[in-house]
């Protein structure tokens, strides 16, 4: 569940550096905490007098742009631990919050030497990717450094939603039947073979992006077509050239957020999804833990993770996995379906529910294992969601109103929206990006829904037309 931001975020009371507890935005990435902070360091390693040598050093391989960064440094200085950022940022970091290192995503054998040597000059005791697009190099530089890691071809899969239904197909983990469509050859032909109801999709991209389901012939050619022009300029050449389209599977849907230690898994969360996902297209909104299912069906669900784990090769760190689940009509037995499986946490601000639920924070879980040092959970015996607040439709956002009268909604506990006046509101399945967040806390889910969606209830988004000119 991947959730962009599409403009500048607020601030968050919480520290970085106490130095600059009041500025620094806690989902800011590296471009807002350099900008805000008004310093202007260059693109090579910062030298941080204050910290070196002091404590073990973390290498944390970020987006620029990721919601992640702040909290993983946040969760480090909690654990007494310096962090190094590699990002593709034109700035490194300001070295009053951490020290930073410019890389090159688009070129990633060049950053692995960069990283080879940022290692020798200082050795790090941990590797951690924030976001999909990081997590191949975090393998692979943990691989070369022998520390904690995933084998990078199990990860790879993880990055290719064709590949990784092949492996799971192979190893009888249940998935949709599924097939390529190939852009370049004749379109109508082969969306006469597929099943009806399917789901066509990039073979990358995820927050639903591009995402959408075809009931007939007419709706799978409009479908195919308009995804090829939102990964035009989104994806590699050869994911241009191929989407997936696999059988639509009914039935409920839910999230597992867990952790990989020498290849077991421990179950941190497993969220429900109380807004059926049905399409055209998958905008999630609601996620609620502890789930509400049967201990059978956690139980279930459960199994099938580390069934889908084990086929990719998967054996260490976070792992975020969602799922169908239905009744099988030829025998009348539950039946857990893997839609994706993803060596890194939950999306967008959503990790704050686990503090909620196992007292740790999910960040500092994930740097405890890169390290090594796993920390125990303890179950808090609350219940806590959030509301990604979705796009209504599409045009340029105005102005907020109600957000008072939805902060005071017994239960909740925070209402960020992050999207700033002035900006085009872009809806699934071009875009990827939610309004916002809204959480709540109390003693049972049913609680915690009720107070979301009264609280969501009484937010109204203002919006005007976007006019074009020509």
């Amino acid at each position: 569940m991947p959730v962009e931001a599409v403009a500048q975020r607020a601030v968050d009371p919480e520290t970085i550096c106490q130095k600059y507890k009041s500025v620094i935005p806690a989902q800011a990435g590296i471009q807002n905490v350099v900008k805000t902070t008004g310093f202007r360091p260059d693109d090579h390693p910062v030298p941080t007098s204050h910290l070196k040598n002091k404590h073990p050093r973390l290498l944390l391989v970020a987006p620029h742009s990721s919601y992640r960064i702040t909290p993983y440094l946040n969760a480090a200085q909690s654990l007494g631990v310096d962090v190094l950022i590699a990002s593709t940022s034109e700035h490194s970091l300001v070295s009053a919050v951490a020290e930073g290192l410019r890389i090159d995503l688009a070129h990633p054998e060049q950053a692995f030497d960069t990283l080879l040597t940022a290692a020798n000059e200082r050795p790090f005791v941990g590797v951690i990717a924030t976001d999909d697009s990081t997590v191949d190099l975090a393998a692979r530089i943990a691989k070369k450094l022998g520390l904690p890691h995933n084998p990078p071809d199990a990860v790879q899969l993880t990055q290719r939603k064709d590949l990784a239904r092949a492996r799971l197909a192979q190893h009888g983990v249940p998935v949709p039947g599924f097939t390529r469509i190939d852009l370049h050859a004749d379109l109508a032909t082969q969306v006469a073979t597929l099943n009806y109801p399917c789901v066509i999709k990039p073979l990358n991209l995820s927050g639903s992006c591009g995402v959408i389901r075809a009931n007939n012939i007419e709706q799978a050619m409009r479908a195919a077509q308009r995804i090829a022009a939102i990964i035009e300029k989104r994806c590699s050449e050869h994911e241009r050239r191929y989407l997936l389209a696999e059988d639509y599977l009914p039935g409920i849907e839910v999230a597992l957020e867990g952790m990989l230690h020498n290849g077991k898994l421990q179950v941190l969360a497993l969220f429900d999804k109380p807004d059926p996902l049905e399409g055209p297209y998958f905008e999630e909104t609601y996620y609620i833990t502890p789930s509400r299912l049967t201990e059978t069906q956690q139980a279930l669900i459960a199994q099938r993770v580390r069934e889908a784990c084990a086929a990719y090769g998967l054996t260490h760190g976070p792992v975020h996995a969602e799922l169908r689940l239905n009744t099988d009509p030829h025998n009348g037995q539950q039946q857990a379906w893997i839609l994706e499986v993803a060596a890194r946490t939950i999306g967008g601000q959503c990790a704050q529910l686990l503090k909620q639920g196992r007292g740790h924070g999910l960040e500092e879980l994930v740097i405890a294992q890169a390290m090594g040092e796993p920390l125990p959970t303890q179950n808090t015996g609350s219940a806590a969601g959030v509301l990604m607040i979705p796009i209504p439709k599409a045009g340029i956002l105005r102005r907020v109103e109600g957000l008072p009268a939805a902060r005071k909604v017994p239960h909740i506990f925070d209402v960020d929206i992050y999207v700033r006046e002035g900006y085009e509101l872009v809806p699934l399945p071009e875009g990827a990006a939610y309004l916002g967040f809204i959480f709540a806390q109390a003693a049972k889910p049913e609680q915690v829904e009720a107070a979301l969606r009264e609280a969501h209830a009484r937010l109204n988004f203002v919006t005007a037309p976007v006019w074009t000119l020509g």
